[in-house]
Parts: C-alpha cells; structure tokens; sequence
C-alpha cells in the first residue's frame, strides 16, 4: 500500500531532523548523561517536527542499547514503536480525549509499571485542548510520577498550557525550517524518488510550506502525482493556484507607468480566470514586502524566501523604486488585504485598493517639497492669487480692521481673522457703518508693587524657614501706601501664608508699626506686565515672520494665514 512522503520519510533519529538544532542537542546530551526529565511540552507550528521528536525520544529510551541517543531502529522495540504498536508508549489525542474522565484514566495506568520495556512514555498531542479540569486531575501526577513514567505534551498554541503544568515541564520550542534548509530536504526526497524538479518548482513547493515541513512534502506529493516524474513551476503554481513573479510584476510596471487603466484590466483578467482575489492581495503584499527588502539587504539577502532567479529579477525591479514608495505601497496592499477579508464585493476593494497604489506613487512627500523651494522660487507675493471672498452671514460683511502703518503691530494685524463690520439701518435701507472692533475690557489700575519690597520680604521667609510663605510672596502683588503692606496672593497660597507668620517677616525687616493685610484672589498674574508681555510677542512675532523658511512657506501657499506665534522658550 501506497505511503504518502511526509510519512514515508518521516525522521526516525535525531540526525534525520531538519533544521531544531538546539532541541536536538539538549536532548542528545541530557540521554547520554541520563538526565532524563518526568516531563516535557514541545511547542511550535505545525510540521516541524513535535510528533517525531517525542517518538524518537520514545526509541531512545526504549532501545535495547538505550537509554542512548542513537537507537538501533531494528530491535523489537524501536520497530513497535515506528509502527504505533508498543504497549509500553501510549500516543493520545487530546483533541478527541480532553475530558477528566480521560485523563482519570490516564492517572490510573501511570501506576502500573511498564509490560516490557524501561519507560512508559505518554504523547500528548495537541495538548493545549485539555480542559482545565483535566489538567488539575492530572497536576499532581505530573509533578511526581513514578520512575518509570515520562510525559511528552505537543502543541501548537502553548500559551493555553496552563502555568502549573508547565512550571513543572522542560520546555522546547520548535522553529520554522529555514526555507535554503527545506529545499535541500525536498531535493533529497525528489533524488530518492526519481523525480526531476527545477529549482523554481521547489521553491513554490518549500513557499508554500512557509517553514512546515509536512505542508511543504504533502504540496510536493500532489504535485508528483499531478505532473508525474517531471515537475515545472508553472505546472505546480496552476496546481497551488499560486501567482507566477511575473503577473505581480504586471502590478509593478503599471505603478511605474502609472496607468490606472492598466490595475483595472488586471482585476478584469483575474476575476475572468476564477482567481481567488484575497489570495491575490495576499502574495501582491508579499512580493511588494520581497521587493522593499531586497531594495535594503541587497539580492543576496537570506531574508527573502525565493530562488536565486527570483531574487535577482527582484532586485531589478526593486532598484526602479525608492524605499519610500514601496513602503507606502505596502502599507496600502496590507490595509487592502484586510478590507477583503469582509467584503462582500472583493472586486470593487481590489480595484480600489490597486487604483490607491497608482496614486500613492505621485505623492511627494513634505521634505522633498521643502527641498524643492529656494530663494525666489515660489510665486512672488505680488503675483499670488488674492484670497477669495468667504460667504457672510446676511446684514454683516467682513473687513480688515484699519491700522496705521507706523503702527508695531501692523503685521499682526494684517494676518489676524478679519473682524466683521456691521451694517446699520437707515430708514428702509442699509448703509455701512465704521468698522466695529471687539470692545476689550478696559484694563484694570496697576498698582505699584515695590520689587526691593518683595525680594525683602522674600529672603527674611527663607530665613526664617517659611518656604512656602516665601514662595507666596513671590506670587503675589505686594503694595505699601500709608503704613499699611497690602498683599494679593493667588488662592492656593491661603493656607501657607497665615497672618502671623507675615507678620513676623515684615518685623524681621525692621518695618515696625507697619501693618500687613493679606487677601486672596483667583485672578493674580504675577510676573511681566502686559506692556512687558505685548512688547515680548511683538518681538517673537517679527523674528518668526522674518524666517526664511516661513516666508517660502507664504510664498508657496499664499492663501495661507498666520493667526498667532508663540515662543517655545517660554
């Protein structure tokens, strides 16, 4: 009776492994030094290798020369458990067998002492399928069995293996196979077999494996049995239904010569051709991601799963676009690719998605268009398009508010939003009236602080040890007129400038029979006065409107409005 390959060339020692390295070595030495753990959890995808790991660990263990860490493979033993027959190595499936109930059972038989052989090893596949019932039943036997026992757990998700069954486990992670290290697997097999396969066939074969070694054989078994003893990668991709280099590089030369009508044949051909869309999408973002990579490692990059040819095809047409672009282009396809998923109209996202990509290549971005712009190169403020009229709300217009030109602030107001001037009735008709500037609140009467008087006051604080009344003080607006030191500090300083301990700094400097009163607002500003602040962002705004940059800026968008400048330093 037939045998599939990836059965028939199963590994039966830990030399036939592919790629696992560290696994392999861990577990030659710790047999060879008879440091042999109760319990183990193999993780990793699919194909790589858990199942037949745990059974060559099963011969190791079991060999007739064992323990040792190349068995023999003929005694009775290695033989039975080749072929699934020993009594003594029990493979459950913990996806039909996760109940308590199974795993009760399981507890039971751990009593009895192997029927032949040195160790009872138990496999447990999938094994992040036991419940957690079933877990706690088995938690205590899997911390202590007996001498005789061995667990080996298998699972693809072992984030579900609860915490207290691994804690009590060695632990090995099972890679994806290097893609160079799967070919030369595959090339073995087709030599063994007497089959001719060019490399490119063997590549699509090891792609579409990505790193499973079983998907990769079980791929390659249909393609023999397809194309017969002789296999070519366009036989096997219309097999796999995978897209060939060239139709994603029909993609490539329609985003170079920007031709959108070009992306809509391409939906066209492939919805013609029955093609899956979303699997399309799917390798489209895996050829851009080949491209941006070989765009930065170079050809010779091991990061891009492909033939040599593929990857020197690669590299040429990866040097026809910039980084940026085929990062952005990635970007798009990827976002494509996860509106298919949910769409009832996989065509019209497709195309959408492939127009997106025509466009994006136009795009320049904002560093670029800086760098394009020197002196006198944008449109001269004289010749800028005068901003258009904005519609006004009716019975009001917009105007810009007069100011002098000798005036400081005639820049500023110049670029300000336009205020709205009023018109008024006149009998049954309208005339315009002045101008109307918001009414400001008019400013209330500074009164004269004494700065000496404040830093005084300040420094015999902090002498005294009244930091925080010092910090009020320095907060607040500090006045003297007729013997009497009257005190505005904000609100938040009520509760540390207390009466007596002002009153003991006035007297520490030496202003007797003068009285201090203290009282608390919400709305003390201390710091520069307004002139003082006006004249600062006057002065900010002259140096910010003098900036080159800022002016290629206005030159280049001359719509454009400056409504406030502010000083990051402050």
């Amino acid at each position: 009776m037939y045998q599939v390959i990836a059965r028939k060339y199963r590994p039966q020692s830990f030399g036939e492994l592919v790629s696992q390295e560290h696994v392999k070595t861990t577990l030659d030495n710790a047999i060879n030094q008879r440091r042999i753990a109760h319990g183990y959890i193999f993780s990793g995808q699919r194909g790589t290798g858990k199942t037949s790991v745990a059974r060559i660990m099963a011969r190791c263990l079991n060999c007739v020369e064992g323990p040792t860490s190349i068995p023999c493979n003929v005694c009775a033993s290695c033989k039975e458990i080749t072929s699934g027959g020993a009594v003594d190595v029990i493979e459950i499936d913990a996806a039909s067998n996760r109940g308590i109930n199974e795993m009760r059972e399981l507890r039971e038989s751990v009593r009895y002492r192997p029927a032949r052989d040195r160790y009872k090893v138990f496999i447990v596949d999938e094994a992040h399928q036991i419940t957690n019932e079933a877990f706690n039943a088995l938690l205590k036997t899997l911390e202590e069995p007996p001498e005789w026992v061995v667990f080996i757990l298998c699972t693809t998700e072992s984030h579900k293996i609860p915490t207290t069954i691994a804690s009590r486990c060695q632990q090995f992670s099972f890679r994806s196979v290097d893609f160079d290290e799967l070919l030369r697997r595959m090339e073995w097999i087709c030599a063994q077999e007497g089959i001719a396969a060019d490399p490119e066939a063997l590549a699509v074969l090891a792609h579409v494996g990505e790193g499973s070694v079983r998907d990769s054989l079980s791929a390659l078994d249909q393609a023999i049995a397809c194309c017969g003893s002789t296999l070519h990668a366009p036989e096997v991709r219309a097999l796999l239904g995978m897209f060939s280099q060239d139709a994603m590089n029909q993609v490539t030369t329609a985003l170079l010569a920007s031709d959108s009508a070009r992306m809509l044949d391409i939906v066209d051909e492939l919805e013609r051709k029955g093609a899956n869309l979303q699997h399309f999408c799917r390798e489209l973002a895996r050829h851009i991601r080949n491209l941006l990579v070989a765009k930065i490692s170079g050809e010779g990059t091991r990061l891009i799963a492909a033939s040599p040819n593929e990857k020197k095809n690669m590299a040429a047409v990866a040097a026809q676009f910039s980084e940026m672009d085929l990062t952005r282009y990635l970007q798009v396809t990827l976002d494509v690719f996860k509106d298919l998923q949910y769409s009832l109209q996989p065509r019209l996202h497709l195309e959408i998605g492939l127009l997106k990509l025509v466009h994006a290549a136009k795009l320049t971005s904002i560093e670029e268009a800086i760098a394009k712009l020197g002196p006198g190169s944008g449109p001269s403020p004289s010749a800028s398009k005068p901003p258009q009229s904005r519609p006004t709300p009716s019975g009001a217009s917009f105007a810009a508010p007069p100011v002098a030109e000798d005036d400081p602030l005639a820049e500023l107001a110049a670029m300000a939003p336009w205020q709205p001037t009023v018109k008024a009735p006149a009998g049954n008709a309208f005339v315009d009236a002045a101008p109307v500037k918001a009414a400001a609140p008019p400013p209330a009467p500074a009164k004269k602080t004494d700065g000496d008087l404040r830093s005084r006051l300040y420094a015999a604080a902090l002498e005294l040890g009244l930091k925080f009344t010092a910090d009020g003080f320095e907060a607040a607006e500090i006045s003297e007129s007729n013997g009497v030191i009257e005190i505005v500090a904000p609100e938040e300083c009520e509760f540390t400038m207390k009466e007596q301990d002002v009153a003991r700094v006035v007297a520490a400097i030496g202003m007797t029979g003068v009285r201090a009163k203290v009282r608390f607002s919400a709305s003390v500003v201390s710091g520069p006065s307004p002139a003082a602040q006006l004249a600062a962002a006057d002065d900010a705004t002259e140096r910010a409107m003098a900036n080159p940059t800022v002016k290629r800026f206005q030159e280049t968008f001359p719509d454009s409005l400056v409504r406030s400048v502010r000083n990051l330093k402050e």
